[in-house]
C-alpha cells in the first residue's frame, strides 16, 4: 500500500521526478560497498537484543516507483519484490543486483489503466510455488515455476459470494496449508470509491486447502499487513488507516477460524509527524514482530511493547528475512534496503 500517494507529485513539482525515473534507474544494479541511509532508535533494552546498534541499512537498490511485498527464494538465493505502479516484480541477488523478473505481474488486460496494478504482497507455498496478491486482476494467485516467470498463473481466489475481490493485498501462510489475505482498495483506480468496487467493506480472508474462502472480518477500515505468531495462535492484521493507525490481533482456533479481535498496538500517541502508516509485517524466531510503519520498521515484542524503530527515513511498506534469515530485506518507497539483525525470520 502507497502511505503517501502526493509523494511523487511534489517531488516533480519541485524538479526531482527524476527520482523515480531513469536518472535513479541507473542504482538498480548496484554493488557493494552499498551506501547507507537511515539509523536505529530504541526504546527498550531488548532492541538491541535483536539489532546491533551500529548496524546499518544498506540501500541495495533504487529508481523505482513503490516497492513492496517482498520474499525469499531460498533454491537459488534470491529475493523478488513487487514494483506496483509499473506492473512488475524485480529480482535481486547478491553480486548480480537487480533484473526484471515478470512483467505484467497484477494486470493482464489491454485496456490502460491508472493507480496501482501491479502485484502487491508476494508469498511462497509449501511447494515453493510463488503465490501473489495481484491489485489489477483482483485476485491471488499462483504462478506454477519459478523457472517460466510468465508461464501459468492459477487463481486462488477472485471472489467471495460472488463478488469480485477489491485488490488483494498481503497474504501470510498458516502451517495447515490455510492462506489467510487482506483486501483493502488500494488497487482500485478510484480505491473505495470505484463504481467497480463490488463488496461493500474491506475483508480479511482465510482460503481453506479445498479452496473454501471464509471472511475473517469485514469491520477493519484498511486492512493491509497480516502475519501469524510464533505459535500460530495469533493472527496480526495492520489497519493503514490514517485515522486509526493500529495493529489489530486476533486469537486463531483450531478450526482455523479467528475471534476476539483487539488492538495490539496503537500508534496514534506517538505517529505524528513520521512518515508511514502500518503496513507489512513479519514475526522472528523469537516471537517479536517487525512491522513496517510510522518512521520505518517498527519491532514490536510479543506484548505489544514498542522496542525500537529501524528509521529508513522512507514510507515503508514491507519486508522479509533472506540469506541465512539474519538479513531483513526492506521495501520503501523508490529502494530495497537491507540491515544484519542479532535475530532469525521465523522458519529460518
Amino acid at each position: 500500500m502507497r502511505n503517501l500517494p502526493i509523494l511523487h507529485s511534489v517531488l516533480a513539482l519541485l524538479g526531482f521526478a527524476w527520482l523515480a525515473s531513469g536518472c535513479a534507474s541507473a542504482g538498480r544494479g548496484g554493488v557493494p560497498p552499498y551506501r547507507t541511509i537511515g539509523g536505529l532508535e530504541a526504546k527498550d533494552p531488548r532492541f538491541h537484543d535483536l539489532i546491533a546498534p551500529d548496524a546499518k541499512i544498506e540501500v541495495l537498490a533504487d529508481g523505482f516507483e513503490w516497492t513492496e511485498g517482498p520474499v525469499w527464494v531460498p533454491d537459488g538465493a534470491y529475493l523478488l519484490f513487487s514494483d506496483i505502479p509499473p506492473n512488475s516484480i524485480f529480482q535481486w541477488k547478491e553480486g548480480e543486483g537487480v533484473s526484471l523478473f515478470q512483467k505484467p505481474s497484477g494486470y493482464s488486460g489491454s485496456a490502460p489503466r491508472g493507480g496501482e496494478p501491479g502485484s502487491n504482497g508476494l508469498a511462497l507455498d509449501a511447494k515453493g510455488r510463488l503465490v501473489l496478491c495481484e491489485h489489477g486482476d483482483r485476485r491471488v494467485s499462483r504462478l506454477e515455476s519459478l523457472q517460466n516467470p510468465n508461464g501459468p498463473k492459477t487463481t486462488l481466489a477472485d471472489r467471495f459470494e460472488g463478488k469480485r475481490l477489491n485488490s488483494p493485498n498481503d497474504l501470510a501462510y498458516h502451517s495447515s496449508g490455510a492462506l489467510y489475505f487482506t483486501d483493502p482498495p488500494y488497487g482500485l483506480e478510484k480505491n473505495v470509491d470505484d463504481p467497480a468496487k463490488e463488496l461493500d467493506y474491506q475483508g480479511v480472508f482465510r482460503l481453506a486447502l479445498d479452496g473454501r474462502l471464509s471472511l475473517i472480518d469485514r469491520d477493519i477500515a484498511r486492512p493491509n499487513g497480516i502475519a501469524f505468531s510464533l505459535d500460530e495462535k495469533i493472527l496480526y492484521v495492520a489497519n493503514s488507516d490514517p485515522e486509526m493507525p493500529v495493529w489489530y490481533a486476533f486469537d486463531v482456533a483450531p478450526d482455523g477460524s479467528a475471534a476476539k479481535k483487539r488492538i495490539f498496538h496503537d500508534a496514534k500517541p506517538w505517529a505524528a509527524g513520521r512518515t508511514g502508516l502500518p503496513d507489512g509485517m513479519k514475526v522472528d524466531a523469537r516471537g517479536n514482530i517487525f512491522a513496517t510503519g510510522p518512521g520505518g520498521v517498527c519491532v514490536f515484542a510479543a506484548d505489544g511493547t514498542l522496542l525500537g524503530t529501524i528509521l529508513t527515513t522512507q514510507a515503508t511498506a514491507n519486508c522479509a528475512w533472506g540469506d541465512d534469515g539474519s538479513t531483513l530485506y526492506i521495501t520503501a518507497d523508490m529502494y530495497l534496503l537491507r540491515i544484519r539483525t542479532k535475530t532469525k525470520g521465523l522458519g529460518f
